[in-house]
C-alpha cells in the first residue's frame, strides 16, 4: 500500500481518537463493520481475557440458543452418568427390564425432570447417594435457570441502538463541489431522536520522513437532528480545509485508510441513550456515485415509505466537472 505523501493536508490532525501512531503495529483496519474494535488480545490466559456475561449478551440469538441447549442436554446427561454409576437400583420406580442403554435413557429423564424440578414422582431416588446426587442437581437446576432467565432479559431489555449503514462510502457531487457521504436508516420500529453524528478519519501520512497514523476530525454539513425516523445521509464536504482535498480516484485505491463513523441517539422506549459505530476502509469508498433515494409515499399518499432494502444502493455520477 502506497503512503499518502503528495497532497498537503491543511486540515489539523486529532490528538484524541484513542489509536495510536505507528502504523506497523496496526493490522488491518481500526473498527470492524459492526462497530466492534479490530483487536485481538492476548498475554492473558483465556479466561482472565474474556467477560462471559458480555459474550452471551452480544453473541447471535442462533448461537445464544444453542449454547442453552447444549448446557442443557450436556448437564444432564452429566448427572445421568452419575447416577449410573452409582446405580440405578438407587433409583425407584426405573425398573430392571430393558438393556442398559435403557436404563441409562431412564436416568437421563429422570435428571431432566429433577434439574428442572418438575418431579413427577414416577422414579425417586432411594439411599444416601442418590438423594444427595438429586439435591444437588436441583440446587444446579435452580441457579442455572436463574442465570439463564437473566440472560435472556439482559439480551431483550439492553438498549442497542437498531440502525443500520450503508456498505458503501461514495464521494459524491454536493453543492458545487464534491462531499463524503454515507448513509444510515433505523431498521426497527425504533423512535430515535435528538441523534448526533462524528466521522474521524485515520490515515497514514510521512511525518519526518517516516509512516505515521494521522486522525482527523470530518465536518460534517449536519451533525445533529431532531428525529432518525427516516435514512439519514452524512455529508463531509471536500472544501481546501478537508483532508480529501486534491484527492483522486487513484488515491483512494492506492492510499491506506479509514472513516470511522460514530452516531448515537436518544431511544424513547428504552428512555436511554444508544450508540453505534462503523467503518469504511478506503477500498469501501466508491469514487463518482451518490446514493439513490430509499423512501416515497405509499400509494394514497397517506404515509411514507421506507425501503431498508435500498440502503446501499447507488449510481454513477460524474464529479470531474466539480
Amino acid at each position: 500500500m502506497e503512503i499518502f505523501k503528495n497532497i498537503n493536508i491543511k486540515a489539523k490532525p486529532s490528538e484524541t481518537t484513542g489509536f495510536g501512531t505507528n502504523p506497523n503495529s496496526y493490522g488491518g483496519r481500526f473498527i470492524n463493520k459492526d462497530g466492534t474494535a479490530n483487536i485481538e488480545k492476548k498475554g492473558l490466559n483465556f479466561f482472565d481475557r474474556i467477560s462471559w456475561y458480555h459474550t452471551l449478551l452480544n453473541m447471535s440469538g442462533w448461537k445464544f440458543i444453542g449454547i442453552i441447549f447444549c448446557f442443557y442436554a450436556g448437564i444432564n446427561f452429566l448427572f445421568a452418568l452419575l447416577y449410573y454409576l452409582i446405580g440405578v437400583e438407587n433409583l425407584d420406580g426405573i425398573g430392571t427390564a430393558g438393556g442398559e442403554w435403557v436404563k441409562f435413557g431412564k436416568a437421563y429423564f429422570f435428571s431432566a425432570q429433577t434439574f428442572t424440578t418438575v418431579g413427577y414422582g414416577h422414579i425417586s431416588p432411594s439411599g444416601v447417594g442418590t438423594s444427595a446426587l438429586a439435591a444437588t442437581e436441583a440446587l444446579t437446576g435452580l441457579l442455572s435457570f436463574a442465570i439463564a432467565t437473566g440472560l435472556f432479559y439482559g439480551r431483550f431489555s439492553r438498549p442497542r441502538m437498531f440502525i443500520q449503514f450503508s456498505h458503501n462510502a461514495l464521494i459524491a457531487p454536493y453543492k458545487g463541489k464534491s462531499g463524503l457521504m454515507v448513509r444510515m436508516a433505523p431498521h426497527k420500529n425504533t423512535n430515535l431522536i435528538d441523534a448526533e453524528a462524528r466521522m474521524t478519519l485515520g490515515m497514514v501520512v510521512m511525518e519526518n520522513n517516516k509512516p505515521v497514523n494521522k486522525f482527523y476530525t470530518l465536518e460534517l454539513e449536519m451533525v445533529k437532528i431532531s428525529s432518525l425516523t427516516l435514512s439519514w445521509t452524512l455529508v463531509h464536504p471536500i472544501t481546501e480545509e478537508s483532508p480529501f482535498y486534491g484527492f483522486t480516484k487513484e488515491d483512494f485505491e492506492t492510499i491506506e485508510g479509514e472513516v470511522i463513523v460514530y452516531i448515537k441517539a436518544f431511544d424513547d422506549l428504552f428512555s436511554s441513550t444508544v450508540a453505534a459505530t462503523s467503518s469504511y476502509t478506503f477500498d469501501e469508498i466508491v469514487y463518482g456515485a451518490k446514493f439513490n433515494m430509499m423512501y416515497s409515499e405509499n400509494e394514497d399518499n397517506s404515509s411514507t415509505i421506507l425501503y431498508l432494502d435500498k440502503l446501499n444502493s447507488f449510481k454513477k455520477a460524474d464529479i470531474s466537472e466539480y
